[in-house]
């Protein structure tokens, strides 16, 4: 039978047990993290960040999952119970939070292949033949199906999903690799200064996207080895890669190559955040959340229609070129490329373009807000102006972007006499 059948896939998808690494903060989106993990930050009008890695693993057909989290988990957590506890056990899914508890050590997560090695019981548990690693905080579309068919056609007894990265922005902030003609990789460099361009494309580089495929037994022999090394980091990028391809084949997984439909964005940084979230509003966005075909799961409230009132000169509630979410209401006002998540409120004669306006966030009257991010519950008085005098922006305490984009917080707002 052909490795591309959907039935030879699907029996690869059900001996997969996949782990979503959703325990770090992000600290380049700076106060959006200060209370949220960067897994939980919120995306796309009514989404979190990790449904997006989540919703991939389950219209993969990979119905295993295990979620590591660390770092200030309490949103995420009450995001996956709400929305994602409704897996059975016994049908032979199962969503699962699996938080640092020093199960092996009195240490928290020393890193990426420590979160996993803390919890090689519990996937041993599950008997799966292979272990799919997952990053969880980029907003992309993916069927992992397809690299799990790869994975095993490779003969290798692991596989690094990569893609194609301008070097100006792996530099610093992607694992670097190089690959051979027959697609193993020959070196790789966690996050190098100076990323190794392609032969074929000096423009660009091979990036390592966070996602990785291992025979079972292989990874827990490398992180058994690794837990033995007194000098390692605990880190995939750091140390096991490096250290497996000294012996072993590795095979590389180039995303979207020759592949429909697939999308992917790294949005750790607030410009990044805010742009898209702003491709999202265009006719025809590069994500597509209307397809029903690969839908984007998440948990949401049972909440009244979005509801624009008032139609007089001057005072419209009105959105152009604009998402709007469910509860929310635009009395009187103006939104231009603006995304609404739920439970907004504009008040009447405001004017808002460019901006990402998270949940339960309330804009005053006559207000002038351009190019921003409003943090979830974020109050605005009454004419006050954002985004509009970058000067007066940061004397306010508000954080102003390189690229121009500002970011408000309830916490900003509150230290505003």
């Amino acid at each position: 039978m052909p490795h591309s059948s959907p039935r030879y896939i699907s029996n690869l998808t059900r001996d997969t047990y996949a782990l979503i690494l959703a325990g770090g903060r992000g600290s380049r989106l700076h106060e959006l993290t200060d209370w949220r993990a960067k897994p939980a930050v919120y995306f796309g009008g009514k989404f979190r960040i990790i449904d997006f890695p989540l919703s991939n693993c389950i219209n993969s057909g990979i119905r295993r999952v295990g979620i590591l989290s660390q770092y200030k988990s309490h949103s995420l957590i009450r995001h996956i119970v709400r929305g994602w506890g409704h897996f059975k056990k016994e049908l032979g899914e199962s969503i699962e939070i699996l938080p640092a508890s020093q199960r092996f050590s009195e240490d928290w997560y020393q890193g990426t292949a420590d979160a996993v090695y803390q919890n090689i019981d519990i996937i041993r548990d599950e008997l799966p033949k292979y272990v799919m690693i997952l990053s969880g905080d980029h907003i992309y579309r993916m069927d992992y199906g397809n690299m799990l068919a790869k994975h095993v056609e490779s003969g290798a007894k692991m596989t690094v999903s990569c893609m194609r990265v301008p070097c100006s922005e792996a530099a610093g902030a992607f694992g670097v690799m190089a690959i051979d003609e027959n697609s193993m990789v020959t070196d790789f460099t966690e996050k190098p200064e100076f990323p190794t361009p392609l032969a074929d494309d000096p423009e660009n580089c091979l990036a390592s996207m966070g996602n990785y495929i291992f025979d079972t037994e292989f990874l827990f022999e490398q992180l058994e080895k690794d837990k033995e090394n007194a000098h390692s980091q605990r880190d995939f990028g750091k140390d096991i890669i490096p250290e497996i391809i000294k012996h072993q084949k590795v095979n590389a997984f180039e995303f979207g190559n020759g592949e429909k439909n697939n999308y992917w964005r790294d949005v750790g940084t607030i410009d990044s955040f805010w742009q898209a979230n702003m491709e999202l509003v265009e006719p025809v966005p590069a994500l597509n959340l209307y397809d029903a075909e690969w839908p984007i799961w998440t948990y949401q409230e049972q909440l009244p229609p979005a509801k624009f009132v008032w139609d007089k000169e001057g005072r419209r509630g009105e959105a152009v070129n604009s998402v709007v979410s469910g509860g929310c209401i635009i009395s009187g006002s103006h939104l231009k490329q603006s995304l609404c998540f739920s439970n907004v409120r504009v008040h009447s004669y405001s004017h808002i373009e460019e901006a990402v306006i998270l949940p339960n966030v309330e804009i005053g009257r006559h207000c002038k807000i351009k190019k921003v991010v409003l943090d979830r519950g974020c109050i605005i008085p009454e004419g006050m102006e954002i985004g509009i005098d970058h000067e007066q922006d940061r004397a306010r305490g508000f954080r102003v972007s390189e690229s121009g984009v500002v970011l408000v917080t309830p916490d900003m707002l509150a230290k505003i006499k």
